[in-house]
């Protein structure tokens, strides 16, 4: 009988421990580490490579007769035909080069994106046209007319407004442009050179345009840097580096010569690659 109350009241001992443990505090996992996801940001300076399709436009060449009192009256071989008056000389051809740049974006993921860029390319703009000219009733000579343009290279110095839709940035783009430009005309009477005038001069002006550029995935085949700070863009830019007057002067011919108001002005179609610094 004793056994067995000592075995009662064991048991009701060790339930009541259990119980009284139970209603103890549990010991509590640590909170989970936050890992924050990175935004993407256009803010930071970069650099990269463009090529692309570069045409003139506004090309025609004008050519003005000049009369002197009681001399020459060179303008009447521009109305005979002699001189053409008006030569369209159109250019087309390739363009590459490199830009660098820096964008600040006031709100990272979307929001409003301004910066700077320069950049410089090569223009594969150039050509000569030459007219062949014979008609007796004006003058009993062919005449020869050489006409020739060129643009060797092209900079602009820009500033560049946009909007970004995380990594897609749609923006506007204008500033300042310069350029190498070569002029040469040369009109001939038989065969002598009678007429001829030339320049090449870094020429400025001024360029606009707009584009979209977008950040590519780090597993993408072109982001060889295999971050998020590599760009890719397409970008049309319009450049005019304004309109000159090149004196044609004679060189043996009577009078003093012919003007012709030639322009520089053009378009450019390209897609570009960049590397921003800094990718988030």
């Amino acid at each position: 009988m004793l056994k067995t109350l000592l075995l009662a009241g064991s048991a009701a001992a060790l339930l009541t421990s259990a119980a009284a443990a139970a209603d103890l505090p549990r010991r509590q996992a640590p909170p989970p580490v936050f890992t924050p996801i990175p935004v993407f940001t256009w803010t930071g300076a970069y650099f990269g490579i463009n090529a692309g399709y570069v045409f003139s436009e506004n090309d025609t060449i004008r050519t003005t007769g000049i009369n002197t009192p009681g001399g020459a009256q060179l303008q009447n071989n521009v109305l005979n035909g002699l001189r053409q008056a008006s030569v369209r000389n159109a250019t087309e051809g390739f363009t590459g080069g490199g830009q660098v740049g820096y964008n600040y974006q006031f709100t990272p993921g979307s929001g409003i994106v301004v910066g700077l860029e320069a950049d410089a390319q090569y223009t594969d703009l150039q050509r000569t046209t030459t007219q062949v000219i014979f008609n007796p009733v004006f003058n009993p000579n062919q005449l020869t007319n050489s006409y020739r343009t060129e643009l060797s290279f092209l900079g602009t110095v820009r500033g560049r407004i946009g909007y970004a839709f995380d990594k897609f940035l749609i923006y506007g783009t204008g500033g300042f442009a310069y350029g190498d430009v070569t002029q040469r005309i040369a009109f001939t009477t038989g065969v002598p050179v009678t007429y001829a005038g030339s320049r090449s001069n870094i020429e400025t002006g001024y360029a606009y345009g707009g584009g979209i550029e977008y950040a590519l995935p780090t597993d993408s085949f072109f982001n060889f840097f295999k971050s998020s700070a590599v760009t890719v863009k397409a970008e049309y830019l319009r450049y005019d580096l304004g309109s000159r007057n090149l004196l044609v002067a004679s060189v043996g011919g009577p009078g003093v010569g012919y003007n012709s108001r030639i322009s520089t002005e053009g378009s450019i179609a390209r897609a570009g690659l960049n590397y921003k610094f800094g990718s988030y």
